[in-house]
């Protein structure tokens, strides 16, 4: 079906929260914390115009709305609506809602509250317009900025070297995937001739069916696989939650490390069901699942205990993603939903413990279940979905999953594999569920740093809506299936699809094997400290691990760019010039070796005698230079070289060229040998043989690059259309009868006066030198004895 046109309103609505951002601080400085309360409004605004989307997108209909940012490019802020982009539209305005009212309560009083609103809003934007970006450059430049407004976040807190360590390595490690991911969008353009999603998503086929399909989707998936935290990227994402807990919430939840999870699903029909997808990603999406919840174990800090479980739900999204299976990826849609919900809620949770008890650590809490009634609730409700437990959106999602996994027809047994990963990686989520449901509520009262109490209306806004939503999404399994899981399995497949779902299971396998998991939940739960205390000892015995594997990156590139300064920051001149022609030769040389593209070389004309003579001057002067014994000569018979060019401008009828050329090689070399007698330079040149010869190749390497950049240049058709500009308009538009004075002191005006001020500045750099005089070596005196009293004035 093709994209019905719609108005701007959607481009505005992705424009919203950078508006938003601009106002924060200055609403926040009158209103203090409870600027949250406006501030919300522009989130839940934009929530509700998505809403106005679901209905015509569960028909399987779909919008686009353009305008154009550099149409030279093809480069439009382009938005595309379908099921997709709708439920993450959702999801980020809908719980960023929430997140802006929970960011007032938790930095009350805090004297950069304002900027912290600030760049909460710019990474909503910027979220925003990745989930509904349409052309892939405006995508890619989202992309790259919820890199940079995550490094702002994580980074808040800037006065601790935790914070900005976790900031810079999210940065390197998001970034420069997304640096990947840029050249994966010029390849599809490149291949496929389009740079709007909308049109590749109308021909599904057309980047399978190209050569490019294997470096495609390796970059797509390096851009993908770090910004969702894949193994072995998966570092950085613990790391962030250095971040203060709206940060986290909000990063967990609905935006950034979803991002990439959003790229895999945007890209399945384009790059998806081939044997290359549906062995990688099953294979990094599990492991990531495993490694994610095992480190999870063993954490006692709520914030590091979520933050690895949200490593491995982001591998169990990208599996199931990864099997191409129909089931599969309606298990992966709701999940994703659930996934949003019960993890936004439980870091709200763990957040608000922190704030009002003073502590995160689980064996440092207990008992509070009476003194925070309400944020004991919200968490119980929330664990329950991510355990998997019914009547949630979470239970719904485990039993599609299993059914999807279960079913998938593979010789290899693959389906059984992903299906054992599966129960094995839910299972230990449910052990963390359990943790962090009860662990702090439960047992007896224990002291803690604050005198626990409830938090206040803005803490627990959000936890108690989001898992609320995730029992009545629950509940009414068939309407939810039907508005948000169908639209959007649709646009994983391509093709329109509607669902049936049913709170009650219809299938015995997935029945089973949900009792399998909670069994084995709950037996697992019961050796917990036991549990911990292993998996602490098998990584202690391991030692070495990805986080510290970046700091050893980081240092190695650091220990290389020094390494490197040194040896081509010599302060040398001879060293600068030697390396800037020896890349300008290999500029002008390499490309015409790897294309095999050299001009063919021209038949020598005929010339008269005085033009021969010419020729033989200039060699002569080349020759002189070469032989010269001292610097002075050598610069004298290097004005030879510009005379002979002058006089060759005089024979083709360019007098005026000419005496320039004539003008400025006589003061050149004037210039030079007055400079030359006044610095203290060696009068010769001693440098060694090889280094001569060194320089001598370069010399020519650069001189026969360009001699053959020019001959190339001079094969081409000759076009016409600025000469005959010029002869034109010089006249009627300059008023100048002049061509060449013309061009230079008015259609290149400016160009001309940069070139007076290059020259001009090159004249005061020249003056400066002539100045510099050498002070002959002085006999010094000796440094007056000290005295004991300056001694120790010194040492103090």
């Amino acid at each position: 079906m093709t994209p019905a046109v719609i108005d701007d309103t959607t481009l505005y609505a992705v424009l919203a929260p950078f508006a938003a951002a601009v106002v924060a601080p200055f609403l926040t400085r009158l209103l203090k914390h409870n600027a949250a309360w406006p501030l919300a409004l522009v989130p839940a605004l934009i929530f509700l115009h998505f809403v106005g989307f679901i209905e015509p997108v569960s028909r399987g209909e779909t919008f686009v709305a353009a305008k154009a940012w550099a149409p030279s490019y093809g480069i439009n802020f382009s938005v595309y609506v379908d099921g997709l982009s709708t439920l993450f539209g959702l999801l980020i305005s809908g719980i960023g809602t929430f997140i802006i009212l929970y960011a007032g309560g938790y930095l009350k009083g805090h004297p950069q509250q304002g900027r912290f609103f600030s760049f909460l809003f710019m990474f909503m934007g910027a979220m925003l317009g990745l989930v509904l970006g349409n052309n892939l450059i405006s995508l890619f430049i989202f992309w790259e900025l919820t890199s940079i407004t995550s490094f702002l976040l994580i980074g808040f807190d800037h006065l601790r070297a935790a914070s900005r360590r976790a900031a810079i390595q999210a940065l390197v490690v998001t970034g420069g995937g997304g640096l990947a991911l840029l050249a994966g969008f010029i390849l599809i353009i490149s291949a496929t001739g389009e740079i709007e999603m909308s049109v590749l998503l109308g021909s599904p086929d057309i980047i399978k069916d190209s050569g490019l399909y294997l470096p495609i989707f390796l970059l797509v998936l390096g851009g993908a696989f770090t910004k969702s935290a894949q193994f072995p990227f998966h570092f950085w994402l613990p790391n962030a939650m250095e971040a203060p807990t709206p940060v986290s919430a909000y990063l967990h939840s609905a935006t950034m490390v979803k991002a990439g999870v959003y790229m895999l699903m945007r890209m399945h029909p384009l790059l998806g069901d081939t044997v290359l997808w549906t062995t990688v990603l099953p294979l990094f999406g599990g492991v990531t699942l495993l490694v994610g919840t095992i480190l999870a174990v063993r954490q006692t800090d709520l914030k590091l205990m979520l933050a690895y479980t949200t490593v491995a739900s982001l591998g169990l999204l990208v599996m199931l993603t990864g099997t191409s299976h129909e089931k599969a990826l309606e298990g992966a849609v709701l999940y994703l939903l659930a996934h949003s919900l019960f993890k936004g809620a439980l870091f709200m949770v763990a957040g608000t413990i922190d704030h009002e008890a003073g502590t995160r650590d689980v064996t440092k809490l207990g008992g509070l279940r009476k003194a925070m009634p309400v944020t004991f609730v919200a968490a119980c409700l929330a664990a329950l979905s991510m355990a998997g437990l019914p009547p949630f959106i979470g239970f719904i999602a485990k039993e599609v999953l299993y059914y999807g996994t279960s079913n998938i027809e593979d010789p290899g047994q693959l389906g059984v594999i992903i299906t054992i990963v599966a129960v094995i990686g839910n299972a230990l989520m449910l052990v963390i569920a359990a943790a962090v449901a009860m662990k702090p509520f439960f047992g007896p009262k224990v002291d803690t740093p604050k005198q626990a109490h409830e938090g206040p209306v803005l803490l627990i806004a959000g936890p108690v809506v989001l898992s609320v939503i995730g029992i009545i999404l629950g509940l009414i399994a068939h309407t939810t299936g039907m508005l948000f899981v169908g639209p959007t399995l649709s646009s994983l497949l391509g093709e329109f699809k509607q669902i049936d779902l049913h709170l009650i299971p219809t299938e015995l396998t997935p029945v089973i094997l949900s009792f399998t998991t909670v069994g084995l939940g709950i037996a697992l739960f019961t050796q917990l400290d036991k549990l911990r205390d292993f998996i602490a000892s098998v990584l202690k015995a391991i030692g070495w691990g990805p986080d510290q594997g970046f700091d050893q990156f980081v240092s190695g590139i650091v220990r290389f760019a020094t390494w490197l300064t040194r040896l081509l920051q010599t302060g040398k001149m001879q060293t600068y010039m030697l390396l800037t022609f020896f890349f300008t030769a290999l500029a002008v040389l390499l490309p015409g070796y790897l294309t095999n593209s050299f001009p063919a070389m021209p038949k020598l004309p005929e010339y008269r005698f005085y033009e021969w003579g010419i020729l033989l001057i200039a060699v002569l002067g080349l020759f002189a230079i070469l032989v010269a014994r001292t610097r002075l000569t050598a610069i004298v018979s290097l004005g030879v070289q510009g005379f002979a060019v002058a006089l060759i401008f005089m024979m083709f009828g360019a007098p005026d060229l000419s005496f320039t050329q004539f003008m400025v090689e006589t003061l050149s070399v004037v210039i030079l040998a007055l400079v030359m007698t006044r610095l203290n330079l060696s009068p010769r040149d001693h440098r060694t043989v090889p280094a001569r010869l060194l320089a001598g190749v370069v010399a020519v390497a650069v001189g026969l690059g360009l001699g053959l950049t020019l001959l190339s240049i001079t094969q081409q058709p000759f076009d016409s259309t600025l000469s005959v500009f010029f002869t034109e308009f010089s006249r009627s538009i300059a008023h100048g009868r002049n061509i060449v004075n013309v061009i230079l002191v008015d259609f290149r005006g400016f160009d001309t006066l940069g070139e007076i001020a290059v020259v001009v500045l090159a004249g005061l750099c020249v003056l400066a030198l002539i100045r510099v005089r050498t002070k002959p070596d002085a006999v010094l005196d000796p440094p007056p004895e000290r005295t004991g009293q300056s001694q120790n004035a010194e040492a103090r």
